[in-house]
């Protein structure tokens, strides 16, 4: 029960978009930084735009001091390309060792020297020189949207090796990294959701918070932790603007996994609005500008087998940077009694698309 609890916290608040953080993480073990960052980087970008999304849907009133509470959730969705679910790139690469036989990576790389098929040709040391060489290769394949028939595929040069004091020659060649698939399949949205409140209004300014108490995913990660703060405030307190309500916005928020991952995102802007009919029953069209940033920092270790059960942890860190910059939002809100539903379209380098149901007060 506690872990269909924890799975289900962490899909609906943030985690679908990486599955699940085990598994994620047992997949990150098996590249090193260069494949990671490729195939980390469309979530970084959906989870940030994700993140600056569904924080308004109306101004707040323009009173010195009123009673204006919101609670509810709101969930949000970044739309994928088919640039997004393919990356390609190089860097250096360590590959797994082990013993003749095994299968392991270094010992099919090895089999590309011409002489490996020689009965006198040291096999076990040329697997370990290869496991203890750091590889320039070109790295292509699924970013985590891509599909699971994808595999990420390393493109080895020729390249000259050391094996007891004698050089051989490797031909090219090109190797899969098992187990490295396309984890949400060719999904064709990244979603996120989270609990929102609201409350105002002091001098036309209101207060929005994101909150979940602490969840533990696992010992061997952490816990799952997320907060966020927004502050909208109504220039009609003190410009004289006709027709809509013009608002000023800042956001600012920050979800946590142990020490794997950590996202921020940022936005401001302007926000606009315009309430037509009457106070518990009303439609409330809106629009924003926004200007945004959004940040992922992966920190996990890179683990290589190399042979005669020796494995080496090698650690790796990195930081991502969401491709939105700013966007355009358009909605429309609806009020029925005590209930507000809001959906919206959001325009940038990456679209979105946001909705809300909150109980208004």
């Amino acid at each position: 029960m506690k872990k269909t609890f924890l799975t289900v916290i962490v899909f609906v608040l943030a985690m679908l978009s990486l599955v699940q953080a085990q598994d994620l993480t047992t997949t990150l073990t098996k590249m090193a930084g260069s494949a990671a960052q490729g195939y980390v980087q469309p979530v970084a970008s959906g989870f940030g735009a994700d993140l600056n999304g569904g924080w308004f849907h109306k101004s707040p009133q323009t009173k010195i001091f009123g009673i204006d509470l919101e609670l509810g959730l709101v969930a949000m969705g970044t739309f994928t390309t088919e640039e997004n679910k393919t990356f390609s790139a190089s860097g250096d690469f360590r590959f797994s060792g082990g013993l003749v036989g095994s299968g392991s990576q270094a010992e099919n790389i090895a089999k590309n020297i011409p002489q490996y098929s020689n009965a006198l040709f040291p096999k076990q040391a040329a697997i370990d020189a290869i496991s203890n060489t750091v590889f320039q290769v070109g790295i292509s394949g699924p970013t985590i949207v891509g599909t699971k028939q994808d595999t990420m595929k390393i493109s080895i040069p020729s390249k000259t090796i050391n094996v007891n004091g004698t050089p051989y020659t490797m031909n090219g060649n090109t190797q899969r990294l098992d187990g490295v698939t396309g984890v949400l399949d060719g999904a064709a949205i990244i979603p996120l959701a989270a609990p929102q409140a609201s409350i105002g209004t002091i001098y036309g300014t209101q207060f929005t918070f994101r909150y979940l108490p602490d969840v533990e995913i696992s010992k061997e990660i952490g816990k799952f932790k997320y907060f966020g703060f927004g502050i909208q405030h109504n220039l009609g307190m003190w410009l004289p603007i006709p027709v809509v309500d013009i608002s000023a916005s800042f956001f600012t928020q920050n979800l946590k996994v142990g020490t794997i991952f950590e996202s921020k995102a940022t936005a401001f802007g302007l926000n606009a609005s315009k309430q037509l009919g009457f106070a518990f029953l009303n439609v409330t069209p809106y629009a924003g500008f926004m200007l945004e940033s959004s940040t992922m920092n992966v920190t996990y270790n890179f683990e290589v087998d190399k042979g005669n059960g020796v494995k080496e942890t090698i650690p790796v860190a990195f930081e991502l940077n969401g491709e939105n910059k700013s966007r355009i939002t358009l909605g429309l809100g609806i009020r029925l009694l005590v209930v507000n539903i809001n959906v919206d379209y959001n325009l940038g380098k990456q679209n979105s698309a946001t909705a809300g149901v909150f109980f208004a007060f």
